[in-house]
């Protein structure tokens, strides 16, 4: 077994669809710039209202990535 080295960080995902859009926003805009993702945490889910209604969700992620 190798013995892997992870850098986390956090980001930050939004969609007005769900909060699982949310989350693969994120992690889809992200894998663009930062490659061997391997895990996300949700950190804090949160929305915005507008007109008593929702608008749209934001959720806080921290992602783990392997170190090359």
């Amino acid at each position: 077994m190798s013995e892997n080295v992870y850098k986390m960080i956090e980001i930050v995902g939004s969609s007005k669809k769900s909060v699982e859009d949310a989350i693969q926003n994120a992690i889809s805009k992200a894998s663009k710039t930062i490659h061997n993702m391997r895990w996300f945490q949700v950190v804090e889910t949160r929305g915005y209202i507008d007109n008593d209604k929702i608008d749209y969700y934001q959720v806080n992620l921290k992602v783990g990535f392997t170190v090359d």
